[in-house]
């Protein structure tokens, strides 16, 4: 077991191109995300969702790391990761908003999603023993593929965590557990109910861990994609995200103190982002996901069917 640290880095300069597509798929999950916030403030939306406000980066990061033969595992915090995998806010929208051309004819809503080799779900820990089951397919059926299951720091209080890591580690299977950890369980702090550390935690089971605080795609890229390769080669691996989480835990229910929001709103990347090429890359992502909003509101009911 090796524990890696990323830290951030000015040696080598991103690609601009890269660096470009980075940013608008970042911001463009960013203004979908508000979008559903203000659609559900003025009752156009039902049920519920719970945005990745603060953490868009991170399925950006890791999206071309990662092939089509590829199983990802989301969970209940999940469009950002939907829209880093398919680039498809339309098909994400319909499906949430109850539209014709939902990517589940509307019956999966803003938690349970499936298309091809991906899943989400609302129900903490659920994701990672099934992740693991699929692991141990690809490695006998499909070698070289993954599993990828995406986790938060509130979710290391479920049994399935501990039992999943241990058949990972002892079979060696290629899963790859990325922890999005933003603090706050919920309405808990992570520090009132998480001992320890995750990275502790993994090392018990003998689990390689990468804790990851930079937000720049290219940057942790640079460092988890060779230990993504090992994965493929049945080396599991914890990627923990230090990061942080900008909007309510659903829709409104904030319980946080305001210093500690003022904090989370100061480190966000998008309240760093400057200059003129940012300025148009987010002016452009807003305009496509009011343009996509006006759009897909259009649309007829979604109708289910058996076809």
């Amino acid at each position: 077991m090796t524990d890696y640290l990323v830290t951030p880095t000015i040696e080598q300069a991103p690609d601009p191109t890269a660096a470009d597509a980075d940013l608008a798929t970042m911001l463009l999950i960013r203004h979908f995300e508000l979008a559903l916030l203000d659609l559900f403030a003025r009752g156009e939306l039902h049920g519920t969702t719970h945005t990745c406000l603060g953490q868009e980066y991170v399925p950006v990061a890791l999206a071309p790391l990662l092939t089509a033969r590829d199983y990802v595992f989301s969970n209940h915090r999940g469009h950002g990761h939907y829209i880093a995998r398919f680039g498809d806010p339309a098909g994400l929208l319909a499906e949430i908003m109850g539209r014709a051309g939902g990517v589940c004819h509307g019956v999966g809503g803003s938690q349970h999603v499936f298309r091809d080799r991906y899943l989400s779900t609302g129900v903490q820990g659920e994701s990672l023993p099934v992740a693991t089951g699929v692991a141990l397919h690809l490695k006998r059926e499909e070698p070289g593929a993954l599993a990828l299951a995406y986790i938060g720091d509130g979710t290391w209080g479920e049994g399935a965590v501990y039992e999943a890591l241990n058949m990972a580690a002892l079979w060696r299977l290629p899963l790859l557990v990325v922890v999005e950890n933003n603090g706050i369980a919920q309405s808990t702090p992570t520090a009132a109910e998480l001992a320890g550390t995750i990275g502790g935690r993994a090392a018990a089971f003998g689990c390689a861990h990468l804790r990851v605080e930079n937000t720049d795609p290219a940057g942790i890229r640079a460092v988890a994609g060779p230990l993504v390769e090992r994965v493929r080669e049945g080396t599991p691996l914890v990627l923990e995200f230090v990061t942080n989480r900008l909007g309510p835990h659903s829709k409104g229910d904030d319980t946080r103190p305001e210093a500690e929001l003022s904090r989370v709103r100061a480190a966000d990347w998008h309240a760093r982002g400057s200059g003129e090429r940012f300025a148009a890359a987010d002016a452009a992502a807003a305009a496509r996901i009011a343009g996509l909003v006006a759009e897909v509101s259009a649309r007829p009911p979604a109708v289910w069917s058996r076809a």
